[in-house]
């Protein structure tokens, strides 16, 4: 078991989880059925939150501000923690639009802010698991799905919780976070879905 667990730190990098969401949401409701424009949503997440980022990490490593795509160390977060949030919000104001997907403009809002807060903490040298954080924004976001679309609510939640957990052992497998990082990461990646929910629920 503890040489699969990596592979649960690479699968569920905090950079993959904006088009679990986006995919998850698609595939649960029945509110779009007009593939062309998921595939056009989907694609446009994909390059926003993924290809973008990691250009952007790659030079960041070969200009040696950043040690790797993993960030270890906290004062190396400070770059990638802005450029992350401002992708967002770029993806909120020109494709993921409150008006045409709601649940989703409200994950990525709330993504935001957990963005905001782990760069806050880097400020002042405190580091927050941000694959905590990015799962369990996920976690949140797909159980109220599933319970709004009626989609297998119970299995999920199970599947999700489960996965929580072995993302957690995963980094403290690979030594990176202490107990208390991981804890920190998880808070602030709820609260702020928890929160935004109430405005698409």
């Amino acid at each position: 078991m503890k040489k699969v667990l990596p592979f649960f730190s690479f699968a569920f990098h905090p950079i993959f989880i904006s088009v679990f969401a986006a995919a998850f949401y698609f595939f649960t409701s029945e509110k779009y059925l007009d593939y062309e424009a998921v595939y056009l949503y989907l694609l446009q997440v994909l390059i926003i939150t993924v290809f973008i980022p990691l250009a952007c990490f790659y030079l960041l490593v070969s200009l040696n501000k950043i040690d790797s795509i993993m960030v270890t160390q906290v004062s190396q977060r400070k770059i990638p923690l802005f450029l992350q949030s401002l992708l967002l919000i770029v993806l909120i104001t020109k494709s993921i639009t409150r008006e045409e997907l709601p649940e989703l403009f409200y994950f990525y809002l709330g993504s935001i802010v957990s963005s905001c807060l782990a760069l806050v903490l880097a400020f002042f040298h405190k580091k927050a698991s941000l694959h905590m954080l990015g799962i369990s924004s996920l976690t949140v976001f797909c159980t109220f799905c599933s319970i709004s679309f009626q989609y297998k609510p119970v299995m999920l939640l199970t599947v999700l919780l489960l996965l929580n957990g072995l993302i957690a052992s995963s980094r403290l497998y690979m030594k990176a976070h202490t107990p208390k990082e991981l804890i920190l990461g998880y808070v602030i990646g709820v609260l702020p879905q928890l929160f935004l929910s109430i405005f698409w629920l």
